[in-house]
């Protein structure tokens, strides 16, 4: 186990000196953004692009091209903290805020890993009833249970839970790509709505928020400063540098891919439901119902594994993510069996309580928006501090970028709060 984790090292040392050139100077550092990537294409995003992609067709697509574009921004600040000071994100708010701050931010952030957690049972156990018709209750117990199994992975290094969320990659990736030969949808129209803002109406502003917040991923931003605070330590600052590199290189394929997967979500439901007239598919299960007439079981069981994989994947990063929180903030952890019963506990409330599954993860991915932006503002005040990051502080071109995202990202969450409270937005 050590002998494979220090070969890991071994191939990033000689990667860092040059002595590695391409896809196998590459391949030592890939893993991290890999995971984090996974954090992007979980349940809140099925249920929130689906519902986009049956009302409005495909009006919305540039809001994942937007949310993805800020993610990388968000996640390779955070994997720029780990490397250069060798801690976490919630490491660093607990040494440099007063205490009140790192506890509130804990509190938060518990309830986001909640509410991410929550959302990926839900899925997993949507997709274990969809495919084998086994109970909700026992099906969100068996994931529970499986993903501990994964998550034990860990015991043997690094290496192979970061191959196993892989092959979970893999798999979605091949899925949305049968999906995609099946549909045959306007590429045209993918293309232009992909990158020409479209607002709408009062409706719409809520799936925005709601994409936002399935695409910048509190818990991931966390996570992913923990994943490479000690994967390959840097011996200097030019070290520093070209870690830095590698990892913002396979950051940005592996978010290039999750981009992928929730357009693809997004276009088929555009393609299938809002083009045939069925505006009003807001739910996976009504998808899965209305895709087997229409294209068959089998594409209608492709697109269920994948909503499991994806779910499976999203809960072992709400695990890790909450382990990192924890430990962070507050200086303890708990076993990973206990927060696996604390994360399960919202799930099976609401699924003995007969609320609909789908329209549940839609909103919870809503209260991840709204917290997101306490990690952004902590994110960006240390990223860009010259005493803490060294040769890794932010550039002036980033620093401003951060900060717009920020604020979009902030408006948009009082916008939401007004609607919800009963104002009315000024769209159709």
């Amino acid at each position: 186990m050590n002998g494979r984790r220090n070969k890991t090292i071994e191939a990033a040392r000689e990667a860092i000196a040059g002595k590695r050139k391409g896809i196998r100077a590459l391949i030592p550092f890939l893993g991290p953004g890999v995971i984090v990537s996974m954090a992007y294409i979980d349940p809140g995003n099925y249920a929130t692009n689906i519902e986009a992609g049956s009302k409005f067709g495909y009006n919305l697509l540039w809001v994942v091209v937007l949310g993805s574009l800020m993610a990388i921004l968000f996640q390779n600040l955070s994997a720029k903290l780990g490397i250069a000071t060798g801690k976490n994100l919630p490491e660093m708010c607990r040494d440099h805020f007063p205490k009140w701050i790192p506890w509130s931010m804990w509190i938060l952030s518990e309830i986001a890993a909640m509410a991410n957690g929550f959302a990926g049972f839900m899925g997993a156990a949507l997709g274990l009833n969809l495919l084998f018709h086994i109970p909700m209750l026992a099906a969100a117990l068996m994931t529970g249970m499986t993903t501990y199994l994964i998550l034990m992975l860990d015991r043997f290094g690094f290496r192979p839970l970061e191959r196993f969320m892989t092959a979970l990659a893999l798999v979605i990736g091949v899925s949305f790509i049968i999906e995609t030969f099946l549909l045959k949808p306007d590429f045209t129209q993918i293309a232009y709505h992909s990158l020409v803002p479209w607002i709408g109406n009062s409706e719409s502003i809520i799936l925005i928020v709601g994409i936002i917040g399935a695409m910048v991923d509190p818990n991931a931003v966390y996570l992913h400063s923990g994943l490479t605070q000690k994967r390959i330590v840097p011996r200097n600052d030019t070290e520093k540098i070209r870690i830095g590199r590698f990892t913002t290189i396979e950051l940005i394929i592996a978010m290039a891919f999750t981009c992928m997967v929730n357009l693809a979500i997004m276009f088929m439901a555009s393609a299938i439901f809002h083009s045939t007239g069925n505006n009003e598919i807001t739910d996976i299960q009504s998808a899965f119902l209305i895709l087997t007439p229409l294209l068959g079981s089998a594409a209608a069981g492709i697109f269920v594994v994948s909503l499991l994989t994806a779910s499976l994947s999203s809960s072992i990063i709400d695990t890790m993510a909450g382990q990192v929180i924890m430990q962070g903030f507050v200086g303890f952890t708990i076993p990973i069996w206990l927060r696996r019963v604390i994360t399960m506990l919202p799930a099976f409330i609401i699924i003995a309580s007969g609320v609909d599954p789908t329209q549940s993860i839609v909103l919870s991915q809503v209260v991840l928006s709204i917290i997101l932006p306490t990690q952004v503002i902590a994110l960006i005040y240390f990223t860009r501090r010259k005493d803490i990051m060294g040769v890794m502080t932010n550039k002036p071109i980033i620093n401003i970028l951060s900060i717009f995202c920020g604020i979009l990202v902030l408006a948009l969450n009082l916008l939401l709060i007004y609607q919800t409270v009963g104002g009315s937005l000024p769209f159709g």
